[in-house]
């Protein structure tokens, strides 16, 4: 009997490229490969990637070439590309990478298979269109194995918000939803493979819309499949947090008190210049609409600083929001130039202002951080223990605001929702006694 094929996938980015790579196994497993964890005896490695860091292009490039050696003890061995660089660049990977067997967009996965027998034929396989059929009507899924007690489901994807700074309209298409019925089938395969928690995708999430159906809608309905105990969802526009989803947080007990909301900037200014279509003040009103439906909700947020234009004074009144919001969790950057995009040919601060800047914010974004964790020591949590921890005997999984949480407990409680009192905080985690 012939051996299967070794497959080795490396995801970049969000998510939903974590998603989408667990799709592509599936797609490519059902032709005879298996996968590894490893590229050193591949027959096929490939890269999922993600456009929206800095140079991110110029990294797969150069993570292609440490992959050379592979192929040159292998001359057999496949290579392909996949994601939003593969969107953004196309055969131009190829001219520059002749190594390269396959190119895929996010929006042709479904094709894989095909493409493949295509490489196995001796041809280069490159499809970067954007079809009109839906991939995951085509995507095969894998045997039903037990899975994470945590999954990524993706709901929708793409934007059609044109924010100044961002690749994704270009490398993802516009905004298109996942038909209901599908997601809740595929939410109960799910939690059928013992999975407790389901974390719901989309590059705007919130502007889910299919067959008349909401976010919130599909929300509600998916907190009512026995079995699933939890519901996040990520990442969502403000201009699309909606009455119905605010209401949802209030009342839907499977759904976490955690809520990513990206802001940016806290100037009006810079938020028109980034084309946001919103003011902080609507992003304040939202939070307050928010709050005083569930006011324990962590808030996480981004934000861009040194943005062409941005003045001192637009900064400060970054600096001036983050001390209203108090985010428990936030991600900053040094605005980048995203070539093709508005904000591409626009003048850019001065680098040394921009690091200031970004340290100034840093600073106190950790600061909030770090007294959220603070304030979570003495309190009993419910915590979905998830899987072993570094350290021999002790468990790790996630409060009801994303937290990770240690603690010693057996490996038989993997995939239970336990009660841990919090003894101890860090900067990304916390540490605490199993209440039995």
């Amino acid at each position: 009997m012939k051996a299967p094929k070794k497959l080795y996938i490396k995801t970049y980015g969000c998510q939903m490229n974590v998603y989408d790579s667990e799709r592509m196994a599936d797609a490519i497993t059902s032709t005879g490969y298996d996968l590894v964890e490893k590229p050193d005896d591949a027959d096929m490695i490939l890269l999922n990637t993600c456009h929206i860091r800095e140079k991110a292009a110029e990294k797969i490039y150069s993570e292609l070439g440490r992959y050379r050696k592979f192929k040159d003890a292998k001359p057999d061995l496949k290579i392909g590309v996949a994601g939003c660089v593969a969107q953004a660049e196309g055969e131009e990977i190829i001219h520059r990478q002749p190594m390269v067997d396959l190119v895929v967009g996010p929006q042709a996965y479904h094709r894989l298979p095909e493409m493949l027998a295509k490489v196995d034929a001796g041809k280069r396989a490159i499809d970067t269109d954007f079809p009109i059929e839906d991939k995951f009507d085509h995507l095969p899924r894998g045997p039903k194995a037990r899975r994470a007690p945590s999954a990524f489901l993706t709901v929708q994807e793409g934007c059609d918000k044109f924010c100044a700074f961002c690749v994704v309209p270009y490398t993802r298409g516009s905004e298109v939803s996942r038909p209901p019925q599908k997601l809740l089938a595929e939410a109960r395969d799910l939690v059928e493979r013992g999975v407790a928690e389901i974390n719901l995708l989309g590059q705007n999430v919130n502007a889910y819309l299919a067959d008349d159906w909401s976010l919130a809608r599909l929300i509600r309905e998916m907190a009512k499949i026995d079995g699933l105990e939890r519901i996040r969802f990520t990442t969502s526009h403000p201009a699309d947090m909606g009455d119905d989803l605010i209401a949802a947080h209030g009342d839907v007990e499977k759904l976490m008190p955690y809520l990513h909301l990206p802001v940016q900037s806290g100037s009006d200014k810079i938020l028109k210049r980034m084309n946001r279509k919103h003011t902080a003040a609507d992003y304040l009103k939202i939070l307050d609409k928010i709050r005083a439906v569930r006011p324990d909700i962590a808030l996480s947020g981004d934000f861009i600083v040194g943005f062409p234009e941005e003045e001192e004074s637009d900064f400060q009144a970054t600096l001036e929001l983050c001390e209203q919001v108090r985010y428990a969790m936030a991600y900053s950057f040094k605005y980048s130039v995203r070539p093709g995009t508005p904000a591409a040919n626009r003048g850019l601060v001065d680098a040394d202002i921009a690091n200031d800047r970004l340290q100034r914010l840093q600073k106190l974004l950790t600061g909030h951080q770090m007294d959220f964790q603070q304030s979570m020591v003495g309190k009993t949590l419910p915590v979905l223990l998830e899987k072993p921890a570094r350290d021999p005997g002790q468990l790790v999984g996630k409060s009801p605001y994303l937290q990770a949480v240690h603690c010693q407990a057996d490996k038989s409680l993997i995939g239970k929702i336990v009660n841990i009192k919090v003894t101890r905080s860090e900067r990304n985690s916390l540490v605490g006694d199993l209440i039995s």
